[in-house]
């Protein structure tokens, strides 16, 4: 799905996915350490309450999933003894813990039933059974777990039941208010401790949390500081303002509603993880199940989970990195028939303790953090075979560390921040002029989303908003959408050269829907006129194709209505405007992907008599403002996504999230989307969605533009590329073979 945030040319890949590839039993061993460079950590490195990439990425290490994914994202079900996925003519072979037969039945439920292998042990020795992955589950299910997990929210067979009766006790207060006398179930002067100084200081936290996040991922776009990044994220706080200054705004501009704060403005973790534990404790105000009846065990090495109703996301949930009971909590209290899962409901203040320190099945062992270094050893009973390099350091530094030190031999491996800057440098290194050199090698990743303009239909329309599903309103739209698109890739090869590439759908390449150039019905964006006519063809010259687009967008102001006449749009029809404005966060001078776009489409427009402004913002936040306001008629920005493509967020007619800044509102979308939640067929729901992305462009209200590239650069002279993994794509990164790579 699509993830509304606030930050306005890119938003980065949040996590990379721990694999579960085979490898040999014949490993070598060094003593000298894999050093990888990395952002700060929060040292939230448990498989439960980990929020950032970076914090993720230490706990994969120690963990490893209950079912793995291929290298599109895509769950797989029967690894336990390998399954073998072909991706760009290559077969690869992937391994789980488990395999899991799918059932829908006849009644409208639907079982997962896991069998497990029954040789995976923890790195202690310990064996991992059916009763941890009960364990996992039921911390996930508690009524106050506060991770970023929402395993919770499946529609598994009496989690309403277990969780119903019991909260956690900000979530009470918050509910209560600050003038509340009613001390039932808390004492005032808890109530008092709160408002006064709890919320304000899980709310600096949360706060905190966006900037760490702006500062690891936007560095490359101006973020520095508190400000400047509350600034990417939509807020004004003073120049030398702190996390509680932002917390301030945040809180203000919600009208001091804090549930809506935290999941629309949450950059890796909502506020309520960081409530202290006083604060988080259970507390029971009524009648609560005891166990979940939709999780059954039903052997030492297999379990049932059963959802009352299809969940298209739900294998995705269901594949939960599996966490040693007898360590987070305990082990020997594990006892499902006597509905005892290793820890007292409603206090989960022993896992919380060990938050800092992971244990798990994972390739590696977690030793140590100090000194801004995570410290790993490898774990010689991971059951895909002991890792080939014994030590793993993963080391914190500034984003020019992570290139620097890569030359310098300071590190071995890092994600810098990717733009032409940094290409050029990598080049200038190499000697060669190239990515791929004698110092350092280049894997370069579709970045998990993709950069458009928007247009909005409520204001984009010929009669009024109750006419902007009309024909003559969309045609209005794809006359601009059609100049637009033809200026694409002189735009972003001019501000990206090879680093981003043009996209025609509205969704990201990475995703497992995206529709392939090699597809039947594939087509290239707003690339008709109004009477279906190609308005290209292959030959032409640049300039030739930017003529064929204004006299496509004449045929199609002439179906909205318009007067055209010798080559020109000469007069309005009623309900119409001949003057439109486009709004861009290019920091006041132009800096953005789409601005060149705007540029010549502005050239383009006036012609043929239509006036273009363009609306350079030196402050971001404006936008999201004014969208909100609906009063931009179109824009540019940029979405991030998920692995599932669930499209209900930013599409849905009825706008429940906020995020529909088009104000697109068709049922027939509306049926799609809601069809493709329902079913658990990836090939049915990739054709559900084509017609969902179809009537999306039909509707002309977003113009797909860029998919740009991130990085992960690798020393060329200290680790060994041959036993790195092939093929790294955003789902399943270098990290995901980790127990194969080898330094020189």
């Amino acid at each position: 799905m699509k993830t509304a945030k606030r930050v306005l040319v890119a938003v980065l890949a949040l996590a990379m996915t721990l694999s579960l590839a085979a490898c040999g039993k014949d490993n070598k061993k060094t003593d000298t350490p894999l050093v990888v460079g990395y952002s700060n950590f929060s040292e939230k490195f448990s498989p439960f309450f980990a929020d950032s990439a970076y914090d993720q990425d230490v706990q994969s290490m120690t963990q490893v999933g209950l079912l793995p994914s291929d290298r599109t994202g895509a769950v797989l079900l029967n690894a336990k003894n390998g399954e073998v996925v072909n991706y760009n003519g290559t077969d690869y072979t992937y391994y789980g813990l488990a395999n899991c037969k799918v059932t829908e039945n006849a009644d409208g439920t639907v079982t997962y039933d896991f069998d497990m292998r029954d040789d995976v042990t923890f790195s202690d020795g310990t064996k991992l059974t059916a009763d941890d992955v009960l364990f996992t589950m039921y911390v996930l299910s508690d009524p106050t777990y506060d991770g970023s997990s929402t395993f919770w929210n499946l529609p598994i067979q009496g989690m309403k039941e277990y969780r119903a009766g019991m909260d956690a006790l900000y979530n009470l207060l918050l509910a209560a208010g600050p003038e509340n006398t009613d001390f039932t179930y808390w004492t005032e002067a808890e109530q008092k401790a709160f408002w006064e100084t709890g919320l304000k200081e899980a709310g600096t936290a949360f706060a905190q949390s966006i900037i760490d996040y702006c500062l690891a991922n936007y560095a490359a776009y101006g973020a520095v500081d508190a400000a400047s990044s509350a600034g990417l994220w939509g807020f004004e706080i003073p120049a030398d303002g702190t996390a509680a200054d932002f917390w301030d705004a945040i809180y203000e501009a919600y009208g001091g509603d804090v549930a809506k704060a935290s999941s629309t403005e949450a950059a890796t973790a909502e506020i309520y993880s960081f409530f202290s534990g006083e604060f988080s404790k259970g507390i029971t105000t009524g009648e609560s199940a005891d166990y979940i009846t939709g999780i059954e065990k039903t052997g030492d090495y297999s379990l049932r989970v059963t959802l009352t109703e299809v969940s298209a996301v739900a294998l995705y949930q269901l594949g939960v990195a599996v966490a040693p009971a007898h360590y987070y909590g305990d082990g020997s209290a594990v006892d499902a028939a006597a509905h005892k899962f290793g820890f007292t409901k409603g206090d989960l203040s022993a896992v919380k303790a060990k938050t800092t320190k992971p244990m798990g099945a994972g390739p590696y062992k977690f030793v140590d953090y100090k000194d801004g270094i995570v410290y790993f050893e490898a774990n010689d009973t991971y059951y895909l075979g002991a890792p080939k390099t014994k030590y793993l350091q993963f080391k914190e530094g500034s984003d020019t560390d992570k290139l620097d030190g890569i030359v310098a031999g300071t590190t071995d491996v890092s994600d810098p921040s990717f733009n032409t800057t940094t290409a050029n440098k990598i080049r200038d290194y190499n000697k060669n002029g190239e990515l791929n050199g004698p110092v350092i090698t280049t894997s370069l990743v579709d970045n998990l989303g993709y950069g458009y303009i928007g247009i909005c239909a409520d204001l984009m329309n010929v009669g009024g908003k109750d006419k902007k599903d009309s024909d003559q309103s969309k045609a209005l739209r794809k006359a601009f959408a059609t100049i637009y698109s033809v200026y694409r890739e002189l735009s972003v090869g001019s501000y990206y050269g090879e680093l981003a590439s043009v996209i025609n759908y509205p969704i990201s390449n990475t995703s497992w829907a995206a529709p392939q150039t090699t597809d039947a019905d594939y087509a290239i964006a707003f690339s008709k006129d109004a009477k279906g006519n190609d308005l290209y063809a292959d030959g032409m010259t640049a300039e030739e194709r930017y003529a064929a687009a204004v006299q496509g967008a004449l045929t199609w102001f002439e179906a909205a209505g318009y007067t055209v006449a010798d080559g020109k749009v000469t007069a309005a029809p009623e309900g119409g405007r001949m003057e439109f404005t486009a709004w861009i966060p290019g920091d006041g001078t132009g800096d953005h992907p789409a601005f060149m776009i705007l540029e010549e489409s502005k050239k383009a427009l006036e012609s043929i008599g239509i006036t273009l402004n363009i609306k350079d913002l030196s402050n971001s936040s404006e936008l999201w403002d004014a969208l909100d306001a609906v009063t931009v008629d179109m824009w540019c920005a940029a979405w991030g996504s998920t692995v599932d493509p669930d499209m209900t967020q930013v599409y849905n007619s009825e706008n429940k999230s906020g995020s529909n800044h088009y104000h697109i509102a068709d049922a027939k979308l509306d049926e799609y989307m809601a069809a493709a939640l329902k079913s658990s067929d990836q090939a049915y729901r990739k054709v559900l969605y084509k017609q969902c992305l179809d009537i999306i462009i039909d509707w002309a209200v977003e113009v797909p533009t860029y998919q740009r590239k991130n990085a992960v650069v690798f020393s060329s002279e200290r680790v060994n590329m041959d036993t790195v993994v092939k093929d790294i794509t955003p789902f399943y990164g270098w990290l995901a073979e980790i127990e194969k790579v080898e330094l020189k």
